[in-house]
């Protein structure tokens, strides 16, 4: 079925992807909102809201913007700018000056008078989120706006939009630690309904691959991830979302396609985003030279556009692409020599982006025993840990704690204190394990239980290397250093039928031609 999904892809990627002339009807999808507002606008206020289900921000917000010009009276389009204001309400809470200009849309929807009481409960409910911005944090605002929205969808069980943005709210308010995903399942069971009834919805397609984007349940979302793209081609988000559900599963190829084809059609952000999606699977297959070709493309930006809603995601790329580079190379001394690239991005504003890059850094200065070097790029990560903290960035903030106390363990390895480096190493995976990779990113640029892997083996602990590399397979599957860590444990332990099948899974895996030192290892091991 993958086969069948990447020709379909490939189909698609032909046609011309214009957002100000195609229809909510053809290359964004099928949706129908039902409006008060001038019949002569309806056709284009449902584009608009097709562009937002495609999170095809600057787009959304133009198409809204064209609908009160020639309707000034729509209070739904006002409505709708002020979703836009939102940015990608799965990825980062929205900049402060979005969100101001997220109330006065609600201020002008409110103010045009909705003529319904169902459009009277969409501005009320949003306003919900923006109201008190300035005194109550992001996350309470959310949480008051998915029970908004789940009134709203009672009071009006006939609105499938209505059902659909509560779902889409219940993923924005799931705890990262949640590893029942509740609010996940409740809203693919809500989504899996509307699908069946608007098999060409791009909000519907689009929410559940989000629903089901973790480990155990990624599989239930590869009927969306291969039908998405084909529903709404005209989206850079829509041919990048399937590589979501490709890269929990492990299948590279189609992921590489899938931002291969959004890449060829977003703007900076929206390729950005999807290069980093690239690169990740080109080095699960061995394909450095690919990867470097991708890495060559970002190096070269020199601007960033900080308007762009997406503009984290950019900055979030650009400092991982050439981080992954090295260390899923496993080359630590080119990690240690990594810098921050010359473009304007303001680091500052998503300090846990420059996170990435300090980190590889000091990880790779501690694994070539660059202790001093690696311990001043320790006291940059405490800074941007106490800068998280103080913007109430939570999720974040633990994410750059478990990669200082990854550092600190290697830091501890190479000073031979060997049993305090493995405890600080299994506490930093056991902190991950707690919650899930951010959506921005296709994977942590290492997982923590596979360094913990890597940790053992090189101090003669096989076994329980073996034992978490496979534990670290589970969670993040057919990962190149993964197979190639569960080999050499599985070898070391005298398991050789296990390493056996783990070296041929990594052949598999690099069956494209890669010449790494690795893959001739696999080749010797398993021609023997």
């Amino acid at each position: 079925m993958i086969r069948s999904f990447r020709a379909l892809l490939f189909a698609t990627v032909g046609l011309v992807a214009v957002a100000t002339t195609a229809t909510a009807s053809s290359q964004l999808g099928k949706v129908s909102f039902p409006t008060s507002c001038s019949q002569a606008v309806q056709a284009d206020f449902d584009r608009a809201v097709a562009l937002l289900h495609s999170f095809w921000l600057d787009a959304a917000g133009k198409a809204f913007a064209a609908v009160t010009q020639a309707d000034p009276a729509c209070a739904m389009a006002h409505w709708g700018t002020a979703m836009v204001k939102l940015g990608n309400p799965l990825a980062a809470p929205a900049q402060r000056k979005a969100v101001e200009e997220g109330w006065e849309a609600i201020q002008r929807a409110k103010a045009a008078g909705p003529r319904t009481p169902r459009e009277r409960g969409y501005v009320e409910a949003l306003e919900t989120f923006y109201r008190d911005f300035d005194k109550a944090d992001h996350r309470t605002r959310a949480l008051a706006y998915e029970k908004a929205m789940e009134q709203l969808s009672r009071r009006h069980p006939e609105d499938r939009e209505a059902a659909i943005f509560y779902a889409l709210a219940l993923n924005m308010t799931a705890p990262p630690t949640d590893k029942t995903y509740a609010n996940q399942l409740k809203a693919a069971a809500i989504l899996e309904k509307i699908f069946a009834e608007q098999p060409e919805h791009p909000g519907v397609a689009h929410y559940l691959i989000h629903s089901y984007d973790y480990p155990p349940i990624a599989d239930k979302g590869l009927d969306a991830a291969r039908r998405y793209a084909a529903i709404a081609p005209a989206s850079p988000h829509a041919r990048h979302m399937p590589s979501h559900i490709f890269t929990r599963v492990g299948a590279w190829r189609e992921s590489i396609d899938s931002n291969r084809a959004s890449a060829a059609v977003g703007n900076q952000a929206n390729k950005l985003h999807a290069q980093d999606y690239m690169v990740y699977g080109h080095l699960q297959l061995g394909e450095d030279v690919e990867a470097r070709k991708v890495l060559e493309e970002v190096r070269a930006i020199t601007a960033i556009d900080m308007q762009n809603p997406l503009f984290f995601a950019a900055g979030y790329s650009i400092a991982a692409i050439p981080a992954r580079y090295a260390l899923e190379r496993g080359q630590w001394a080119e990690a240690a020599a990594l810098t921050l690239p010359a473009s304007e991005y303001e680091w500052s504003k998503t300090p846990q982006a420059e996170a990435l890059l300090v980190f590889a850094r000091a990880l790779g200065a501690a694994r070539t025993g660059k202790v001093d070097t690696a311990r001043k790029d320790l006291e940059r990560l405490d800074a941007i840990h106490a800068a998280l903290a103080t913007m109430k960035q939570g999720y974040w903030a633990g994410e750059v704690d478990v990669q200082r106390q990854t550092v600190r363990a290697w830091i501890a390895r190479v000073e031979g204190r060997t049993d305090e480096a493995v405890r600080l190493m299994r506490a930093a995976a056991d902190a991950e394990d707690l919650t899930e990779k951010h959506i921005v990113s296709p994977g942590r640029l290492v997982p923590a239980r596979e360094l913990l892997g890597e940790m053992l083996f090189e101090a003669g602990r096989p076994a329980e290397a073996l034992a978490a590399f496979e534990a670290s397979q589970k969670r993040e599957p057919n990962r190149f250093r993964g197979h190639l860590g569960v080999a050499r444990a599985a070898k070391a332990a005298g398991d050789q039928a296990r390493a056996r099948a783990a070296y041929e899974s990594l052949l598999r895996l690099a069956a494209s031609g890669s010449e790494r030192p690795e893959v001739r290892e696999a080749r010797a091991f398993v021609g023997r």
